[in-house]
């Protein structure tokens, strides 16, 4: 992990985007794991990776992001200006645009339902930007948008590691169910991480949509997982009816929620989010509302 910080971003900017050098540089309040992300001025951000791994994430949203913001009902982060390794700092990095806005995760008034509309909706539109010049998921995506089966070995040491702390028949009823079936259409745009920080609350609606560095085309799957990690209860009917898709997506959705539930646990059982996720996994199985599902999206 390279060490980032205010100074080495001021440098940055002066040395290689002089028109910016006058404009000040502030953290932002809730960093991410994989990239820094800085304040340059009231309208731009500057986005660094932390580590070499990352990189492609940014490199991958510098030349996604622009085309796919012409088709999608909220903005996201595109783009002004790409910057080269230097003041000591040896990776590529971005400057975007700045979205206003709280992350989901901490904003402090949220119109739960209308989010669950929002979101459902924007990843329907998603899905259905055009695919041409997408990345095949794969391990740029951490397999998101490939079939949940990637995780298998995941599940199984996570489960061994919780033994008795889980009901472990239960998840493995889950899980093999997840494994039933596959995506049948072409491959569709998907977001990769669809979590309560990478989502932008202004006024209590979804406001901006960031973090595009797992994105791709495959399975949309993975991108529903929200139900169980953020909704509840009638929120979650919601977001399937606006979000779409048949049975056997949210069947593998539910995979893809109880095997992130599962390793996070196994590496910190005291994780009070995680545990809550791992219940309404294996009490609410989203599908039975849809009473067989709405028309695949793909054939609307």
């Amino acid at each position: 992990m390279v060490d980032i910080d205010e100074e080495l971003v001021r440098r940055l900017v002066a040395e290689q985007f002089p028109r910016w050098a006058h404009l000040p540089v502030a953290a932002v309040a809730r960093q991410g794991w994989d990239n820094r992300t800085f304040r340059l001025g009231d309208h731009l951000v500057v986005r660094l990776p932390s580590a070499e791994g990352y990189v492609p994430g940014i490199a991958k949203e510098d030349r996604c992001l622009p085309a796919l913001a012409r088709h999608l009902p909220l903005p996201v982060p595109e783009p002004v200006a790409t910057g080269a390794p230097g003041a000591g700092y040896p990776y590529p990095w971005s400057v975007r645009r700045w979205l206003p806005g709280d992350t989901l995760a901490a904003a402090a008034a949220v119109d739960r339902s209308a989010v669950a509309r929002d979101l459902g909706a924007f990843l329907t539109a998603l899905r259905r930007a055009p695919t041409a010049a997408g990345p095949v998921a794969g391990r740029h995506s951490c397999f998101r948008g490939c079939h949940p089966s990637a995780y298998g070995d995941e599940v199984e040491q996570a489960l061994d590691v919780l033994g008795g702390r889980v009901d472990t028949a239960a998840c493995r009823d889950v899980w093999a169910e997840a494994l039933t079936s596959a995506w049948p259409a072409a491959p569709v745009w998907f977001h990769g991480d669809v979590a309560a920080g990478n989502l932008l609350v202004a006024e209590g609606r979804l406001s901006a949509v960031i973090d595009f560095g797992t994105c791709g085309v495959g399975d949309p799957a993975c991108d529903l997982v929200a139900a169980w990690t953020w909704f509840a209860g009638p929120e979650r009917r919601l977001f399937r009816e606006s979000a779409g898709l048949p049975d056997d997506a949210w069947r593998r959705a539910r995979g893809w929620a109880l095997w992130k539930a599962l390793i996070k646990l196994a590496a910190d059982d005291r994780d009070e989010e995680q545990w809550r996720t791992l219940a309404a996994v294996l009490t609410d199985p989203v599908v039975d509302w849809g009473q067989g599902g709405p028309e695949p999206a793909y054939l609307t």
